[in-house]
Order: structure tokens, then sequence, then C-alpha cells
């Protein structure tokens, strides 16, 4: 896998915005916290221990687990379709644009799920393990803690084109970036402070060599800094990080932009003479005011469209539909 966080996690929807919020609002009712509490009870510890040890093992899986999230909520609602692998007969969506070569982590959900399955057996779902499993990856990076809600129920299908269509591109314009968020029931400040994943993780050269070479809003020495790893041509999966603290959730990623360090043309447009410069200028002095941000957005996020009920199954092997 090339990169943790290679391109925003950000995609387009086309219902009104206010069918989104009524769904939204109705599905959200029917998760709840305590949804495991008597019939899987030692579940939330089996998913901490999972990720404290692929952190411990690999840092970069708290950023790697963290996009795979927001890769599947951003395509149909945090349904699990992500890691469904493809088959002869089944083309999932690990191999879009935002996806291929670039998502990693399936390893770290299926090992925790196996824990899971063998504490309590066709109980909890893979999307409800992988909505955990980013919060902990945050937390153990430093980043701050939000309540989880479960009673998500795993997708049977998943969309390949969907997720071409819907995930935002790290070459989008604010304006761009903004509309696919709205599209999600997500607003500017959502959005802006959403950006922040980019914290951690790192990027690939093909997602931000034009930023690099041509780019007119970007520090010359960061430039020039970057051209050593990602040639005009070539080198396309190098990695560069998101900031120089790209292992510890901070707000490091914000105080870049205002330098004019951002990596992503879609990072550098939330700070570049445009409607988000004040929070951006916010986020890069006020850290507290960062975390409950995106704790708050990171729910909101959370809560997209999730299968509930009898709606979707709950998968035995994350990769593959029961």
């Amino acid at each position: 896998m090339a990169s943790s966080i290679s391109t925003h996690f950000f995609f387009l929807i086309t219902l009104p915005t206010f069918v989104i919020f009524v769904f939204s609002g109705y599905a959200t009712a029917q998760l709840s916290p305590t949804f495991y509490a008597r019939n899987c009870p030692n579940f939330q510890n089996i998913v901490r221990n999972g990720m404290n040890q692929a952190v411990r093992s690999d840092r970069r899986m708290g950023a790697s687990i963290l996009r795979l999230f927001f890769h599947d909520c951003f395509v149909n609602g945090c349904d699990a379709s992500i890691l469904l692998d493809d088959t002869a007969t089944f083309t999932g969506e690990q191999n879009a644009f935002a996806n291929r070569n670039s998502a990693r982590g399936f390893e770290v959900i299926d090992s925790i799920k196996a824990n899971v399955e063998a504490a309590c057996s066709g109980t909890v779902s893979c999307a409800d393990i992988l909505a955990l499993a980013a919060r902990d990856g945050v937390v153990l990076l430093g980043g701050p803690s939000w309540t989880v809600s479960f009673g998500r129920r795993d997708a049977r299908t998943a969309s390949q084109t969907q997720a071409n269509n819907d995930i935002p591109s790290p070459f989008s314009d604010l304006a761009t970036l903004t509309s696919n968020f709205a599209a999600k029931g997500l607003n500017a400040r959502d959005m802006t402070a959403l950006s922040g994943a980019h914290t951690i993780g790192f990027a690939q050269c093909f997602t931000f060599r034009n930023r690099i070479y041509n780019a007119t809003n970007i520090d010359p020495a960061f430039a020039t800094t970057r051209r050593a790893t990602c040639p005009a041509t070539g080198g396309d999966s190098n990695l560069a990080p998101f900031d120089a603290t790209q292992n510890n959730f901070d707000n490091n990623y914000y105080r870049a932009l205002v330098a004019r360090r951002g990596l992503l043309r879609s990072d550098q447009e939330l700070f570049n003479n445009g409607a988000q410069d004040a929070l951006v200028r916010t986020y890069s002095t006020n850290p507290a005011a960062f975390r409950a941000d995106f704790a708050a957005a990171m729910v909101k996020l959370s809560n997209l469209s999730p299968l509930t009920g009898t709606n979707g199954e709950i998968r035995r092997n994350c990769g593959v539909v029961n």
C-alpha cells in the first residue's frame, strides 16, 4: 500500500441536503453507545487492544484506518462496503481511484473481527468495528475522543462507480470541496475540521506533483523539499507527510496551511484567500477548538446513512458477504 491518506476523504451524493438530514437523523436514532452491552460486552476492549497492537507495530496505521472509515462513509454511508474484496463475480470499491494502491489496514480490521467473532459470533458488524477502530486510532496518536454509537449493519453490495464519483479529488478547489461535503449534510466548518485528519499520514507523489512544480500559492522552500522525493516524472508512489508531525494528531496541519505548506491542492484551498481562511487561522493557534470541532464532525460523519434493523447483514468475514 502506498499511502495512509493519499487523497481527500470526501465525495458526492445528489440527494437534496434536506433529505440527507432527515434520513441521517432517523438512522441515528437507531444507533446507541450501549448497543452491544448485553450481547458482546467486551467488544470495545477487543477493538481497542487490536488497534493498540496495530499502531504500536506501525504508527501509520492510525491514519490508514481513519482513511478507510472516511472512504467507507462517503460511499453510500458507513456500511463497511469498502471492506468487500473483489472476486471473479463481484467488483467492490477497493480498486476505485481513491483506494487503488493506497487504501490499507484491511488486515487490521480482519484480525479484530476474528477476535470479536471468537468472543461473540455473528453479533458485531464490520461497520461498527471500523467506526470504533477509527476513533481508537486517532486517540492512540494523541487526538480527541468522541462517543461512538453502534447498531450499524454491513452492506451486501458495493459500488466502484459510486466511489469514483463520490470521493473528492486531491486536485479539487474550495467550491467543489464545499459542495461535496454539503451533499453529505456536512457544512463548511465540518469540512475544514475533518480535513484536519491530514495532520496524520502521507500522500503519494502523483497527488501533489502538480502543486509543488506549478502552484504559485506555495512556500518555495517547501516546494523544493518535496521535489527531492517527488520528481517531475516517475516516482508516482513516493510518499511525503502531510505535515512535519505526521504520526501525531495535532494542529500542525493548519499551521502548515497558514505558511502555504499544504501538500495537496485541496489542502491549501482551505487557506487561499477564501471563506475558510479565518477558521484555519483559529485552528492553527487554538488546538482545543480544532479537537472539539473534529470530534463533533466525526460524530456527524459516523452517522451517515447507516444500515440498521433488518437491512444488510452481520458479516462473519469482513471481506465477503455471508
